[in-house]
């Protein structure tokens, strides 16, 4: 069944399970943080389509939400972990996010030309990994990363070389395995296992090998075999493949295909589905 209508070139994000008393946290590209109570959102029947997220939020010109976070209680002790494009991480307590403001308020500090990623509550024993466009991977203890004020711009988490950027923050929970997913089509299940503890700011290891076949790296998920990933392409194609129809191979390898694309076309996105909707 359909749990919304969405346009072409559109595909469902996140799915979440919330009490109409809940916060949601939207996180936005400009490291700017938005609240919103469930119950503002418009209550709409199962196959609706939806609004914009610019109509219910005060998003400026070219601001987008890059992670949203649904949120019970601020509870001490739990943490709001962001990653940014290039590389800096940063721990914040969630309590610092408790008073909520109308216009937003700044989440982290960004550099000129950078941008928020990525953003995960974590408890204080949590690894984090972060994975590059250029198939690099660093894994480290979120120890290692001091709790900040909301206004610190961070800390480096991953050394990039060149002009490689983070595409994806990933903070591990059980076992399960990574798949990561590349421009060209192709991807790649690894065991969450065989991803070495590093320590923070290093170049990292190889997650998945970049070539002109596979081409850059658009994301990585962590994922169980009961799962589904959805994965949609600049020219607006939607492809939903079953986990488990992709084998588990080693981490410094170049994947197989999972969406053939055209010659101009590329995967922009991934997104796990944990059940059939």
């Amino acid at each position: 069944k359909s749990a919304a209508r969405i346009k072409e070139e559109d595909f469902i994000d996140r799915l979440l399970v919330a009490n109409t008393h809940d916060t949601i946290l939207c996180f936005s590209s400009r490291g700017r943080l938005y609240w919103m109570k469930v119950y503002q959102l418009p209550e709409a029947s199962r196959g609706a389509r939806g609004r914009p997220i610019i109509n219910l939020l005060p998003l400026e010109q070219n601001e987008r939400i890059t992670a949203i976070l649904p949120v019970r209680e601020y509870e001490e002790g739990m943490n709001v972990f962001m990653a940014t494009a290039s590389g800096t991480v940063k721990k914040t307590a969630l309590t610092e996010f408790s008073r909520p403001r109308s216009a937003g308020i700044i989440a982290v500090n960004l550099n000129e030309g950078d941008e928020l990623i990525g953003v995960d509550l974590t408890d204080g024993s949590n690894e984090v990994m972060l994975f590059s466009a250029e198939g690099k991977v660093v894994r480290f203890a979120e120890s290692a990363v001091r709790t900040m004020g909301r206004t610190a711009t961070g800390v480096r988490g991953i050394n990039l070389q060149n002009d490689d950027r983070v595409v994806s923050l990933i903070v591990p929970r059980g076992e399960g395995d990574i798949l990561t997913v590349t421009q060209n089509g192709f991807g790649k299940r690894t065991a969450v296992t065989e991803y070495p503890v590093k320590s923070r700011a290093t170049k990292g290891v190889i997650s998945i090998k970049v070539s002109e076949r596979n081409g850059k790296v658009v994301g990585a998920v962590q994922v169980d075999s009961a799962d589904q990933i959805m994965m949609i392409t600049d020219a607006g194609t939607l492809v939903r493949t079953r986990v488990s129809e992709v084998s588990i191979v080693g981490r410094n390898t170049q994947g197989v295909t999972l969406i053939r694309t055209a010659e101009d076309e590329q995967v922009v996105g991934l997104q796990r589905v944990a059940e059939p909707v």
